[in-house]
């Protein structure tokens, strides 16, 4: 049974004016009664937007900086989300229950597994666990950063398989500005930090900045993560499916074994490589990586990093894998050996297409 973390942003839930976005609301309610009804998952949501919705009911427009009065507004917030996910639960079959946490909940340990038997015991039951920050009580103006942080640390203590982050922004931009979206993400480096900027909406906290800081903890601790918009969500089973449009990140922290097993069932290839009988006998008999040497053709535009489709001669797929060139590159390196490619790319120090660590042989394609 799979176990299914999804976190929604301040902006998706509020309409504003202390407002429920219902329709959304409805839409992520039947996605959810899917997924636990037919295909046996297990989804824990970590809700935003108490305090925006508090806000609104105020007719405060700006986030207060009076520690008690931002309180006050969680508090009248918290009330109306959890109606609002209890009734939307309820028309599709499903019970809500309200769980919220502060720091001090993962900080020691005899607190923290309460935290997890509770969760356990409820999605034993079938019960969708509502998980927020329990702002009316924070020392703390900001705890974990619009929940981005709070939603990893559950992943990590209920060895969740999917971490999916919903907010405003459409995933990993190339640049804040007018940038291209960053499909996939095999490990978060600091380039990959270095793409996330802060969020300047009234409302929420946070950012990218916490959502990467979110991905990082999540992915350690062998759990995939993605992030994409929750404005007009795309059905959960595309995004468990890595059909999704944002951006994917894959687990870090898994064993060899599992990682290879991710790879090969999770995301969606990007690009496909041909490879002649040599290259094929060597990945899927001889443990080895795959070299340029072996290259017949290359299919679709990926860059560095993406995931591809590898076939050989009579087109079967015959493995997945995480590619160190892009499409362009490899067209450039063909038929080369490992001594050309080093001198043509004199800034690289490892010259396999694709490392046999990143490498997922005998992968079903009846998907």
């Amino acid at each position: 049974m799979k176990k299914v973390v999804i976190k929604l942003g301040t902006g998706i839930l509020s309409a504003g004016n202390g407002k429920i976005h219902e329709a959304r609301l409805a839409k992520l309610a039947n996605g959810i009664q899917a997924e636990c009804k037919t295909q046996e998952t297990q989804v824990i949501v970590v809700s935003s937007g108490a305090v925006g919705l508090g806000m609104g009911m105020l007719g405060i427009d700006s986030r207060p900086t009076d520690l008690a009065l931002l309180r006050a507004c969680a508090g009248i917030g918290q009330c109306l989300l959890m109606n609002a996910w209890t009734e939307a639960l309820r028309k599709v079959g499903l019970v809500a229950a309200q769980v919220l946490l502060t720091r001090d909940d993962f900080n020691e340990r005899v607190r923290s597994q309460k935290v997890q038997e509770t969760l356990e015991a409820l999605l034993a039951q079938g019960v969708v666990p509502i998980v927020n920050e329990n702002d009316s009580v924070s020392d703390e103006e900001i705890k974990f950063g619009d929940n981005d942080v709070l939603s990893a640390l559950l992943c990590s203590l209920g060895k969740a398989d999917l971490l999916v982050i919903l907010s405003t922004a459409k995933g990993l931009m190339t640049h804040p500005e007018a940038g291209e979206l960053v499909p996939f993400v095999a490990e978060i480096t600091p380039a990959i930090e270095q793409m996330a900027k802060g969020t300047e909406s009234p409302t929420a906290v946070g950012g990218m900045v916490t959502k990467i800081e979110a991905a990082k903890i999540a992915t350690k601790s062998g759990c995939a993560v993605f992030i994409g918009s929750g404005e007009q969500p795309s059905e959960l089973s595309e995004i468990i499916n890595g059909d999704a449009t944002g951006s994917f990140f894959a687990p870090t922290g898994l064993e060899l074994r599992e990682r290879k097993r991710w790879l090969a069932f999770f995301p969606k290839p990007k690009g496909t490589i041909s490879i002649d009988d040599g290259a094929r006998e060597a990945i899927l008999n001889q443990g080895s990586s795959l070299l340029a040497t072996g290259l017949l053709s290359i299919e679709g535009e990926f860059e560095k990093a993406d995931v591809i489709s590898i076939i050989d001669s009579k087109k079967e797929t015959v493995a997945r894998g995480i590619t160190r060139f892009s499409s362009a590159e490899l067209l450039e390196i063909r038929g080369k050996s490992n001594a050309e490619i080093l001198s043509l790319h004199p800034g690289r120090t490892r010259p396999e297409v694709v490392h046999r660590d990143h490498l997922a042989p005998h992968f079903s394609n009846s998907r």
